[in-house]
């Protein structure tokens, strides 16, 4: 027909005038070449002194000597020298609110629920994203949105059309928890239609339902809600969500901090307890079994690394979080003890948290864990968490080139993390180096 031919040759002309592509024919991948004074090998647990890495595109080509490298290396390579610098590998949060900053004081949750509009709540998220990977995390594992619906799904894809600057995102949406037992809590009754943090569920088929409504809207994971105070979902609810979840290759994140809860959230079977405070050995031997990672999020011990940070701390403060230190060294160095997989998550969600994910690596520390575990938890273990260990988490041939630079040397410092001087995502400089 020949309206059919006239519309296709309009369409062909509009893309042609608006720079729309009309070929397949992709550019040469540019050839960098990155040299610094050491590479760190996380498996290996050791540095590459006076090292090198070759990158084709957006993938690394080869890793080694400096001397090595560069011999095989283009040699109209660009090449980018890091001094005395360390490289690693980006870095990996895998509990983030990227869309959330709400204020810490109390009732902010209510006010930030109350008086923020969705579009405002995406463009937080968006300066959140970037910012985060200006400090050196290049992929996250987002938790859900808290009261931002899917937001997060339109942040992902914004930042994969290159829309938006931030992390590769694998995303919770709006979390699953049991109803009257999530944010906001408090409220007057007749506030029927007041936004909550997270989808509310009563029942098996309330949560099939619920768990088949994120996936469709582009959820890469599901998030739910073991417990609060006390268990709140029930092993069959978690159960069919789980199984919801698994049967179209997702992974099930479980908010669980009491023993129960966490014994529930394994039962029920996903793939890993977040927080995991209350914690105990029945707990940790089952996901041992059954392969479910600790995500631990022991950022309030953070303030006890410096002794500046102590000082602003109350007397009751202080104990608190001296008292919260103890339980999850106790329950850190059980779980490592065991062989129970733990990976990273800073649990970001405010104003002051948002951007300092670093944090968390240097409070996994006075948890008791060494500067190579907590490395090894914000890299090859979430990595494999989030089930792109064959992409990310290592500095290695092969993987897609996300790498960060520091001054020092971060198992004698480990807050040189804190300090990112260069940060690369899948071969583009983000970060440029400065000497």
């Amino acid at each position: 027909m020949k309206w059919k031919a006239l519309f296709f040759m309009v369409v062909a002309e509009a893309c042609s005038l608006s720079g729309v592509p009309q070929d397949t024919v992709k550019p040469e991948p540019v050839s960098i070449v990155i040299q610094a004074a050491r590479l760190l090998d996380v498996r290996a647990g050791k540095y590459i002194e006076n090292a090198a890495v070759w990158i084709e595109g957006e993938t690394i080509k080869e890793v080694g000597k400096s001397a090595d490298v560069a011999s095989h290396a283009p040699k109209d390579a660009r090449r980018i020298n890091m001094g005395r610098s360390t490289l690693l590998p980006g870095l990996i949060d895998c509990h983030t609110h990227i869309m959330a900053r709400i204020d810490e004081t109390q009732g902010g949750y209510v006010v930030n629920l109350a008086t923020k509009s969705q579009a405002f709540r995406t463009l937080e998220g968006a300066y959140n994203a970037q910012i985060t990977l200006d400090a050196g995390f290049t992929t996250i594992r987002d938790v859900e949105t808290e009261g931002a619906g899917y937001a997060d799904v339109a942040l992902r894809d914004a930042i994969e059309q290159g829309l938006a600057e931030g992390p590769r995102m694998k995303v919770a949406t709006r979390g699953i928890a049991a109803l009257g037992q999530y944010e906001p809590f408090g409220l007057s009754p007749e506030l029927t239609n007041f936004p909550t943090g997270a989808q509310m569920i009563s029942g098996v088929e309330d949560a099939r339902r619920a768990v088949r409504e994120q996936i469709g809207h582009g959820a890469d994971l599901i998030k739910v809600y073991a417990d609060w105070a006390n268990p709140t979902l029930t092993v069959d609810e978690m159960r069919v969500i789980v199984d919801e979840a698994h049967k179209q290759k997702l992974k099930v994140a479980a908010h669980a901090t009491t023993a129960e809860g966490i014994k529930n959230a394994v039962a029920a079977g996903v793939d890993s307890i977040e927080h995991g405070t209350g914690a105990n050995r029945e707990d940790l031997e089952m996901m041992k079994a059954k392969g479910i990672f600790l995500v631990p999020t022991v950022g309030l011990a953070y303030a006890l690394s410096d002794p500046q940070r102590r000082d602003e701390l109350s007397p009751k403060q202080l104990q608190r979080r001296e008292a919260y230190r103890q339980q999850m060294q106790q329950v850190i160095q059980l779980a490592e003890d065991l062989g129970v997989p733990i990976a990273s998550g800073f649990d970001a969600e405010s104003p002051q948290t948002q951007g300092k994910n670093a944090n968390e690596l240097v409070a996994l520390t006075v948890v008791g864990m060494t500067p190579l575990q907590a490395i090894r938890a914000a890299t090859v273990n979430a990595s494999e968490l989030i089930g792109w260990q064959d992409r990310i988490g290592a500095i290695e041939a092969g993987k897609l080139a996300d790498l960060i630079a520091v001054d020092g040397d971060p198992f004698s410092d480990i807050k040189t993390l804190e300090r990112v001087k260069f940060v690369m995502k899948g071969g583009k400089v983000v970060k440029e180096f400065i000497p």
